[in-house]
C-alpha cells in the first residue's frame, strides 16, 4: 500500500473521529466548555416540529413607537414648563403625529420657544399667537428623529424581549430580526406556551394616574348608552370609547377598565374607572421589581424599587394626594387603584390586584426588564406540544430506519460486494450531513428528512452510475481494476452535473425560501456536497484499498434489464398528448390556487390549524355539532381515526393572531369534557406571513429554475436546458394537479414535496442527457432519433434502480411516516413515477423538437 494511499485512509479515519466528537453533545450534554467552543456547540439540534416548542414571529407598530415617543416628548414638555411655573394645557388632536398645547398668556410664549430651542431639539414647533386667544403650540418630531425611532424600535423590542426570555428560563432560545418590523422568536421545549406568548407579547406601559372624582357619574351606564348606540363595541379600542362619550365626560378625564377578579369565584372582569389625564410617572422610574408575598390573604404582589428621581417624584404624589386613589395602569388596564394614606418615603411602591405567583412573576421580569418601546403584534404562532414532537421523532425514525434498511439490502442483493462498499459511501454521507447540520447551529425538521431522502436517492444513484459504466466496460473485456478505473472515470461528470444541477436549487431555496423550505435547501445543500465526497473519494478509495490488499478478484453484479432495445421515440407522440393532458390540469391548478380556489393550507390561506389528542375515540358529528353550537362556522374537521386525533382548521384572513384557538380549545373542554381533548399542537398565521410565504415560494421556483437552464446551457446547449426546465415544469405541474383534483391541501410541506421532486427529476434528466451528448459524439453516423432511444436503453437499467431505491425510502414514510407527512409523502410517491415517466418520455423526445437531425 502506497503512501499517497496511507494518507487518503488516514483522512477518512480523522474525519469518522472527529464526526464522533462533534456528534456526542447530541447524546451526552455534561461536556467541558471547551468541547462546545471549538466543536458543534450543541450536537445535532431537533426543529420545533420534532421536540416541541413554540415558532412566534412578531412585527414592531412602528407608528406606534414614534407616537410613544412623542407623548413622552410631550409630557417632558409639560413639566419643564410647570417648573417655570407656565401652565400649558394639553388638547386633543386629530393628528396622532402632532401634540398641541394651549398657553395660558402670549408672555409665555418666548420662554416656552426658549425652552424648545434648548432642551428639545427633536421637536419641530408651530406656534401660533393671535390677539384675543390663547397661544397655542403644535409640536411633532423632526423627520430624521421619526427614522432613527422606526430603525432602533425593533433592535430595541429585540433585546428586551431577549432578556425576558433569559429570565423565564427557557433553553437555548432563538431571537432574531427579519426584515424591516419582525422579530422571529423560537422557543424549544416550552411547557407553558401560553404563559410564554403572554410574556412576549406585553408591551409593559407603565403609568401612574390619579382616579377622577366624578360625584353622579355611572361609567357603567355610559358604556353600556354608547354600546347600543353602536358608538363603540366591545373589542374596539379605548381611545374610540372616549372619543364617543367626551362630551359627556369631564374635562381632562378619561374611561380606563380596571380588572377585577372576584375572591371566591376567581372569575375576572373589567369595571370602568375614570382617570385624570396627566401621567404622574411611568415604569422609567422603576430600577427594580420582585415578587413578594404579604396583605390579608398572602397573596403576591409586585414590590417596585424606584430610582432616586422616581422616589422622590413618587413622594411628591403621594404628599399632594393623600385621601386620594391612585391607578396604576399596566398597559392600559387598571391593575390596582389604592387609595394614599400618607406620603410614602423610602423609594418603593407596590402593584397588587389578585395576581397568580406566575401572573406576578411575569410582571415583575417585564418591569424589571423593560417596556417595550412600542407593542408587538404577534402574526405566526406555530406551536408543537413536546408529546406530537416525540410521536414525529418515533414515527420518523422507525419509518426513516426502514426506508434505509430496505434500500442497504437492495444494493447488497443486486451489487453484492460493490452493493456493500456503495452502503458504506451512504452511511457516511449521512453521518456527515449530521455533522455539518450539527457544526453549522441548523436544526433538523419535518421538510429536513425530505432532504434527506433526497440525498439517499442522490447517493444510490451516483453509485449506479458508475456500476452500471463498470458493468459496460467488464462486458468490453477490461480487467476488473481498468473496469473500476473506467466506471469511475466515465460516470463522473454524469455525477457531477445531477448533482450540481440539484445544489443550484438548493442554494437559491436557501436564498429566498422561508421556514421549513430553507430547512430542507440546508439539509439538501450538505447532502449534495458529502455524497461527491462520499461517492468519488472514500468508494473510490475503498476499491484502491482493496485492490492494494489484492482482496478483489472479480466483481459481479445481478441483471435486472438485459440489453433493452426500446423505440422510445416512437411513441413520443402518445406521450406527448399524455403529457399535454397533465400540464393543462397543472396549470388549471395552478389558476384555482392564485384565485384561492383551491384547497390552501393555512401557510398560504392564513388562518390557524389545531391538532388535538383524545383519550377516547370520538365522531366528528358531535365535534361539529358542538363548535358549531358554539359560534364556530366554516371551520375544517379532520379524523386520524387509529390516532384518536382531531386537526381543526379555520381559514381566516385577518392580519394578527387573534384568540380563536383558545375559544376553541375552552369550548371542546367544557362541552365534551369526558373525551378529554388535549391540545397537540397549533399553527397560526396572519394574512401578511401567508402572502409573504406565497411570493417567496414562487420566487424561489423560479429562480431555482433559470439557473438550471443557465447551468445546463454552459454545460450542454441551450437545448438541453430548455428541454430539461420543461421537462421538471411537466413534472411539478403534473403533480400538482394531481393532489389539486384530489383535494389535497396545498401547504408548504407539500411544496417542498414539489422541490424534491424538481430535484429528483433534474437528476434522472441530466443522466440521459449526459449519455446522448456522448453518444452524439461517438456516434456521427446515427440519427438523433437512434442516438436518444439508444441513449435511453441504456441507462433504462439505472433508471429502473435508481426509482426503486428512492421508493423504498418514501413508501416507508408514507406507510408509517404518521399523519403530519402523509400527504407529503403521497406527492413524493407520486412524483416518483411521474419524474421517472418525464425522463424517458418527456425530456428526451424534446430534444428533437425542432432538430433538423432526425
Amino acid at each position: 500500500m502506497n503512501s499517497s494511499l496511507k494518507l487518503k485512509i488516514g483522512l477518512v479515519l480523522f474525519l469518522l473521529f472527529f464526526s464522533a466528537l462533534a456528534l456526542t453533545p447530541s447524546v451526552y450534554h455534561d461536556l467541558p466548555d471547551w468541547w462546545k467552543k471549538y466543536l458543534a456547540p450543541a450536537g445535532l439540534k431537533l426543529g420545533l416540529d420534532l421536540q416541541g416548542g413554540m415558532h412566534i414571529v412578531l412585527q414592531v407598530d412602528l407608528e406606534k413607537a414614534a407616537e410613544n415617543s412623542l407623548d413622552l416628548a410631550a409630557s417632558d414638555f409639560k413639566s419643564a414648563l410647570a417648573a417655570k411655573n407656565i401652565n400649558a394645557v394639553r388638547m386633543g388632536s386629530a393628528d396622532a403625529e402632532s401634540v398641541l398645547f394651549t398657553l395660558p398668556n402670549t408672555s409665555a410664549v418666548t420662554a416656552v420657544e426658549q425652552m424648545l430651542k434648548e432642551n428639545f431639539p427633536n421637536l419641530d414647533s408651530q406656534i401660533e399667537a393671535e390677539p384675543g386667544s390663547f397661544p397655542r403650540i403644535t409640536l411633532r418630531l423632526r423627520p430624521e428623529e421619526i427614522q432613527f425611532i422606526r430603525k432602533n424600535a425593533v433592535n430595541q423590542s429585540l433585546e428586551i424581549i431577549r432578556n425576558r426570555i433569559d429570565q423565564f428560563g427557557v433553553a437555548e432560545p432563538l431571537v432574531i430580526r427579519q426584515g424591516e418590523d419582525q422579530i422571529v422568536v423560537q422557543l424549544p421545549g416550552v411547557k407553558d406556551p401560553q404563559r410564554a406568548m403572554s410574556l412576549i407579547g406585553q408591551t409593559a406601559q407603565l403609568e401612574f394616574k390619579m382616579v377622577a372624582e366624578a360625584p353622579g357619574l355611572n361609567l357603567t351606564q355610559l358604556v353600556d348608552e354608547a354600546r347600543q348606540a353602536g358608538q363603540w363595541h366591545e373589542g374596539d379600542t379605548r381611545k374610540q370609547l372616549n372619543l364617543a362619550l367626551q362630551s359627556r365626560l369631564p374635562k381632562g378625564t378619561e374611561i380606563y377598565f380596571e380588572r377585577v377578579v372576584d375572591a371566591t369565584t376567581k372569575k375576572e372582569s373589567k369595571v370602568p374607572i375614570l382617570l385624570e389625564n396627566p401621567v404622574m410617572m411611568t415604569g422609567e422610574m422603576v430600577k427594580n421589581a420582585q415578587v413578594r408575598i404579604g396583605g390579608t390573604f398572602n397573596e403576591p404582589y409586585v414590590s417596585l424599587d424606584l430610582t432616586s428621581r422616581g422616589g422622590q417624584v413618587f413622594a411628591a404624589i403621594t404628599e399632594k394626594n393623600v385621601g386620594h386613589r391612585l391607578a396604576i395602569v399596566l398597559d392600559e388596564i387598571v391593575r390596582s387603584a389604592p387609595v394614599i394614606r400618607e406620603k410614602i418615603l423610602g423609594g418603593s411602591a407596590q402593584i397588587s390586584g389578585n395576581f397568580t405567583h406566575d401572573e406576578a412573576t411575569d410582571l415583575a421580569i417585564v418591569l424589571r426588564v423593560g417596556a417595550l418601546p412600542a407593542p408587538v403584534d404577534i402574526i405566526q404562532n406555530l406551536t408543537v406540544g413536546a408529546s406530537l414532537g416525540q410521536d414525529s421523532i418515533d414515527k420518523g425514525l422507525f419509518s426513516g430506519l426502514l426506508g434505509a434498511l430496505l434500500v442497504v439490502v437492495f444494493m447488497l442483493v443486486y451489487y453484492r460486494i460493490s452493493g456493500f462498499i456503495a452502503n458504506i459511501g451512504l452511511i457516511l454521507n449521512i453521518l456527515l450531513l449530521f455533522v455539518g447540520l450539527a457544526m453549522l447551529g441548523s436544526t433538523l425538521t419535518l421538510p429536513g428528512i425530505a432532504g434527506i431522502i433526497l440525498t439517499i436517492g442522490m447517493a444510490v444513484d451516483a453509485n449506479v452510475l458508475v456500476y452500471e459504466r463498470m458493468r459496460d466496460e467488464f462486458a468490453l473485456g477490461k480487467s476488473v481494476r481498468a473496469g473500476v478505473e473506467s466506471g469511475f472515470s466515465n460516470a463522473f461528470w454524469s455525477i457531477v452535473d445531477a448533482q450540481v444541477t440539484t445544489l443550484i436549487t438548493a442554494l437559491v431555496l436557501f436564498l429566498f425560501g422561508t421556514g421549513p423550505i430553507k430547512g430542507f435547501a440546508v439539509t439538501l445543500t450538505l447532502g449534495i456536497i458529502f455524497n461527491l465526497f462520499a461517492v468519488l473519494f472514500v468508494c473510490h478509495l475503498i476499491y484502491d484499498s482493496l485492490f492494494s490488499l489484492k482482496k478483489i478478484k472479480k466483481i459481479t453484479f445481478f441483471q435486472l434489464v438485459h440489453k433493452a432495445n426500446f423505440d422510445f421515440m416512437a411513441k413520443r407522440k402518445i406521450a406527448f398528448s399524455f403529457s399535454a393532458a397533465l400540464v393543462l390540469l397543472g396549470l388549471v391548478a395552478f389558476v384555482q390556487i392564485v384565485r384561492g380556489q383551491a384547497n390552501l393550507g393555512i401557510d398560504f390561506s392564513g388562518g390557524t390549524m389545531l391538532q388535538y389528542k383524545t383519550a377516547m375515540s370520538f365522531s366528528l358529528h358531535e365535534v361539529r355539532e358542538t363548535l358549531k353550537n358554539n359560534g364556530f362556522e366554516g371551520i375544517d374537521l379532520q379524523q386520524v381515526t387509529s390516532e384518536n386525533r382531531l386537526i381543526v382548521k379555520l381559514k381566516h384572513t385577518e392580519e394578527k393572531i387573534g384568540d380563536v384557538s383558545d375559544r376553541i380549545s375552552a369550548t371542546l373542554r367544557h362541552s365534551l369534557p369526558e373525551k378529554d381533548f388535549f391540545l397537540e399542537s397549533k399553527s397560526e398565521i396572519g394574512a401578511s406571513v401567508s402572502a409573504n410565504l406565497r411570493s417567496k415560494a414562487l420566487l424561489s421556483i423560479g429562480l431555482s429554475i433559470l439557473g438550471i437552464i443557465l447551468y445546463l446551457g454552459l454545460r450542454f446547449n441551450f437545448r438541453f436546458g430548455l428541454a430539461a426546465t420543461a421537462a421538471t415544469f411537466h413534472d411539478v405541474l403534473a403533480v400538482l394537479g394531481i393532489c389539486w383534483i384530489m383535494d389535497m391541501e396545498l401547504t408548504l410541506l407539500i411544496i417542498t414535496a414539489l422541490l424534491t421532486l424538481a430535484g429528483y427529476s433534474l437528476n434522472d434528466t441530466v443522466v440521459i442527457f449526459d449519455r446522448i451528448r456522448e453518444n452524439i459524439a461517438k456516434h456521427e453516423d446515427l440519427s438523433l432519433h437512434e442516438i436518444i432511444n439508444l441513449s435511453t436503453n441504456q441507462v433504462l437499467a439505472r433508471s429502473i434502480i435508481t426509482v426503486l431505491t428512492v421508493f423504498f425510502t418514501v413508501a416507508s414514510l408514507f406507510l408509517f411516516g404518521g399523519a403530519s407527512i402523509h400527504d407529503f409523502s403521497f406527492a413524493l410517491l407520486v412524483g416518483l413515477l411521474v419524474g421517472s415517466y418525464s425522463s424517458i418520455f418527456v425530456a428526451s423526445p424534446l430534444l428533437s423538437v425542432g432538430s433538423k437531425q432526425k
